[in-house]
């Protein structure tokens, strides 16, 4: 026999539901063997299998994106601190009070920068020193 067919003959399979059924003869198993690489191809995608059965099983919980702390996005935690201050505010005590208040931690950077912007645009901001910052009261 050519190897292909002892190969065919001896793993012949049926697929039915993504499961995998082996059937091998009883007689002469010990004479021809199925190459390694076979079965290792056959374990693998039964692996894959597997884990994605266990996943679709036990889904790990997802939170909705854009939601952070009630819906507020990071500027809005800062104006929020800088409103109920009613005084200017370095940008240290802003992230020091976001952290008390919302128990999140802001990039120092990203702050200021969307700070400075609000200044620039006129959107309710006013920078009295280097990296402080006041809310204007409309």
């Amino acid at each position: 026999m050519k190897f292909v067919e002892v190969c065919i003959f001896y793993l012949t399979y049926l697929l039915i539901h993504d499961i995998l059924l082996l059937t091998l003869p009883k007689e002469g198993i010990m004479d021809n063997k199925i190459p390694d690489g076979l079965l290792e191809l056959y374990e693998s995608m039964l692996s894959a299998q597997l884990r994605a059965v266990r996943q679709l099983k036990t889904p790990k919980p997802r939170k909705p994106k854009g939601e952070t702390s009630g819906g507020m996005s990071n500027i809005d935690m800062a104006l929020d601190i800088l409103r109920q201050a009613r005084k200017p505010l370095h940008v240290s005590e802003v992230l020091t009070q976001v952290k008390t208040k919302y128990k999140v931690n802001l990039d120092r950077e990203s702050l200021v920068s969307a700070l400075v912007k609000k200044v620039h645009r006129n959107q309710g901001l006013t920078r009295t020193a280097p990296n402080t910052f006041e809310a204007t009261h409309r």
